[in-house]
């Protein structure tokens, strides 16, 4: 039986599990200008997984690099479900991220 699927498959999970909370406080603390962090970490890790001949290990470094990546897009997203009112202002930023 083959289970790399199945542990890919996991890990894609957990790290999508992971980085909505991320980027909720991300937004909260930095606002959406945090994005190159974001887009840095995704790159490292997606040419890191370039490096590694086991399968799992390259795979989990890049789905945890897009995920990075798709973390840019919720930033921005995150900002208006903050402007509706979904989600909490930090009331110590005053200008506008």
């Amino acid at each position: 039986m083959n289970y790399i699927g199945i542990v890919i498959g996991a890990i894609s999970f957990l790290s999508i599990g992971v980085f909505h909370p991320i980027v909720i406080k991300a937004e909260y603390y930095f606002s959406k200008n945090i994005w190159p962090a974001f887009a840095l970490s995704g790159g490292i890790l997606l040419i890191l997984s370039l490096l590694f001949r086991n399968v799992i290990l390259s795979s989990c470094l890049a789905v945890i690099g897009m995920t990075c990546l798709w973390s840019i897009k919720e930033l921005f997203d995150q900002e208006k479900r903050v402007e509706k009112g979904w989600f909490p202002k930090n009331p110590k930023r005053r200008n506008k991220g």
